[in-house]
């Protein structure tokens, strides 16, 4: 008598993980076009028009879809919140401010060091430092052409937002601690908004209630903050955080994409290949970075195991920097 063969139990798992890498990068495109349709509502309302648009909305939304609880919380609880949201509101008006500037792709390569720098720092590895030497290669090759093609202040702006992306990270493992689900980062977009909305109300006044910029700005919100903040939710569920910051490492390629398609931007083959210097050296950063067992957390089990499927915390209760929530890193 012949037995059917039993289907495989490691199919399942292969698929559930082929799906979450899919909604990583559902995400990050999700991100990156966002940032596009910024661009697009720059002529209309200006930079500081765009981020309030951005904010507030985005904002509305996480609170809607959140309703953090207002009580039981002590005063570095709320300081903590504020400080995130002085983060994001800096992260997103600086960034927004350098893509007025330059193209989207070699402004999200020259934003993404900030991170880097701060996953080599945190690593404490030599090979961390040699993928470093590698993203500094590929800068220097960005600007082989001339930083002054690129505009040398969108090029700096782009660092500064860089810097305000580390600090974010920094902020969010720290809100992610004290709240629970992601009531602390709905809190911290409404402060952002609130810091943003007299600049934007000054610069753009009464254009911020035509019609067409509100279902930009919507469309802003949905793409940047609820959409990829979803997908990379339950990616997360399925997907150790090392492999989730290798994905998202993928971000300045995508940016470029979404600024070829939506922008009309077209960069050089030197951008392009310092592009994917700085995509190898996040990479490679992060597998640097990551413990042997990045499957598992720091209590042995994964992310699938945990009871409400988050993403590890990481040694002393800190955040990976790739589980930052995409809602308000653009």
């Amino acid at each position: 008598m012949t037995t059917r063969p039993r289907p495989s139990t490691e199919q399942a798992p292969r698929r559930g993980r082929l799906g979450a890498v899919g909604l990583v990068l559902g995400g990050a495109l999700s991100v990156q076009f966002g940032s596009a349709v910024a661009a697009l509502l720059f002529p209309r309302t200006g930079v500081a028009g765009a981020v309030t648009l951005r904010l507030t909305i985005g904002a509305l939304l996480m609170l809607a879809v959140c309703r953090p609880r207002l009580r039981g919380h002590d005063r570095a609880d709320w300081a903590s919140v504020m400080a995130f949201g002085l983060a994001l509101a800096g992260m997103n008006s600086i960034f927004y401010q350098a893509i007025d500037r330059i193209p989207l792709g070699p402004a999200v390569t020259l934003e993404v060091l900030g991170p880097l720098a701060l996953s080599v720092c945190t690593a404490r590895r030599l090979a961390a430092w040699c993928w470093a030497g590698l993203a500094l290669a590929g800068v220097a090759l960005l600007g082989q052409g001339g930083f002054d093609r690129l505009d040398p202040a969108g090029a700096a702006l782009a660092l500064g937002a860089g810097v305000m992306w580390a600090a974010y990270i920094l902020c969010s493992a720290r809100v992610g601690g004290r709240f629970p689900r992601a009531d602390g980062l709905a809190l911290a977009l409404t402060v952002a908004a609130l810091v943003t909305l007299p600049i934007g109300l000054v610069g753009a006044g009464a254009r911020l209630g035509h019609p067409a910029v509100l279902g930009l700005g919507a469309g802003l919100a949905l793409l940047a903050s609820v959409l990829p903040y979803t997908l990379e939710l339950l990616a997360l569920r399925r997907l150790p955080t090392a492999t989730f910051a290798v994905l998202m490492s993928l971000g300045p390629a995508i940016a470029a994409l979404a600024g070829w398609l939506v922008l009309d931007q077209a960069l050089r083959a030197t951008e392009v290949l310092a592009i994917g210097l700085v995509i190898a050296a996040s990479i490679g950063a992060v597998r640097a970075g990551a413990p042997a067992t990045s499957t598992e957390g720091g209590d042995g089990t994964t992310a699938a195991e945990r009871p409400d499927g988050s993403a590890d915390p990481g040694p002393e209760g800190r955040l990976s920097p790739a589980a930052a929530p995409p809602a308000a890193r653009r």
